[in-house]
């Protein structure tokens, strides 16, 4: 499902982020990916997507190699990628409704099918009804839950979540880790990366743990 083979990244002025990562992760996993700031965590986040390209080594999705995948190819495999980012990157000038739908009309999907999806995904979320309201008149939490909605109107394979619960308190982000637990119950593969060593501690999930780019835990 999601392979990493030897995989390095480095900046422009000599940074390494990533040095020599390897791991699997198979069909249908929750797996936690922890480490300290700058451990490396969002940019392995952003390799999957082609976001980022790795200096060395291989990424495989689905048995495919994204590494090298050419440009043109990107936006059809991100339609099987959902990806939650720290900052919701919400469009405050639309509604909650066009936030999600937003995807759904990039890819030309039909307006009837994907306004149901919409509705559907903002259900899942507990964002039932709210469809008009504006992204400034909700909590922290809610903003993060559209933006979720919005990384699961494609009903994608895999989902993936760079720190969701960062800028929460403990009890919304709670909410938020159990959302991601019953996508997975769902069948979904999802890889959250977090520095809150207690999120989904009672799930006991498997966990690639990073420190200064290397994989010291879960390979």
């Amino acid at each position: 499902m999601i392979v990493f083979e030897d995989v390095a990244k480095r900046y422009a002025g000599g940074y390494t982020a990533l040095a020599g990562v390897s791991f699997e992760i198979r069909h249908g996993e929750l797996v936690v990916l922890s480490g300290h700031s700058g451990a490396g965590k969002s940019t392995l986040l952003k390799l999957i997507p082609a976001i980022e390209r790795p200096t060395a080594g291989v990424v495989r999705i689905n048995g495919q190699d994204v590494s090298r995948l050419p440009s043109r190819a990107i936006p059809y495999l991100r339609r099987n990628l959902g990806l939650v980012l720290q900052e919701s990157r919400l469009l405050f000038d639309r509604s909650v409704f066009d936030n999600v739908m937003l995807p759904l009309v990039i890819t030309g999907h039909p307006p009837g099918d994907a306004a149901k999806r919409v509705a559907a995904a903002l259900e899942r979320v507990g964002l039932d009804g709210r469809g008009r309201e504006m992204p400034a008149g909700l909590s922290g939490g809610e903003q993060q839950r559209v933006a979720i909605a919005r990384a699961i109107v494609n009903r994608p394979s895999i989902l993936l979540a760079d720190e969701p619960t960062a800028h929460l308190d403990s009890a919304t982000a709670a909410g938020i880790a159990a959302l991601f637990k019953s996508f997975n119950s769902a069948g979904v593969t999802v890889l959250v990366s977090t520095h809150d060593a207690t999120l989904f501690a009672e799930s006991s999930p498997r966990r690639l743990t990073l420190a200064k780019g290397l994989l010291t835990e879960g390979a």
